[in-house]
């Protein structure tokens, strides 16, 4: 069973995130902030991470960078809906800081469980 962590500072957004990967027989870490987040890739190593980009603590895109000296190859999507930039700047930003794929707020689960199976496929 592949393990995924989502680093979401939204309750509600990391709850519907959890409940539909575990509706598909993934295991679920969660993290609220990319602190958080990097702790638990560290003592975790999942299979596959999803970030937001604006979270306090730590934000996505430095979330990220740290991700990515450990593990290069590491399949990792953002998703953001904006804050202080646009969110599809965010989201580009995040891409050429090593995201493999990135969904704009709000995005189809459908879509996302899809970008999961093929990232993992490899």
């Amino acid at each position: 069973m592949a393990k995924i962590l989502i680093i979401e500072d939204s309750r509600q957004t990391r709850e519907i995130l959890h409940d539909t990967l575990e509706a598909a027989d993934y295991e679920v870490l969660e993290a609220k902030d990319g602190l958080e987040g990097v702790r638990l890739f560290r003592e975790n190593r999942p299979d596959l991470i999803i970030t937001d980009i604006f979270m306090p603590q730590k934000e996505g895109l430095e979330t990220i960078q740290d991700i990515r000296a450990d593990s290069p190859d590491l399949p990792i999507i953002t998703i953001s809906s904006g804050g202080i930039m646009d969110g599809k700047i965010a989201l580009d930003v995040s891409r050429k800081l090593g995201a493999t794929m990135t969904f704009e707020k709000p995005f189809d689960l459908e879509k996302l469980l899809d970008a999961i199976e093929t990232l993992l496929a490899g």
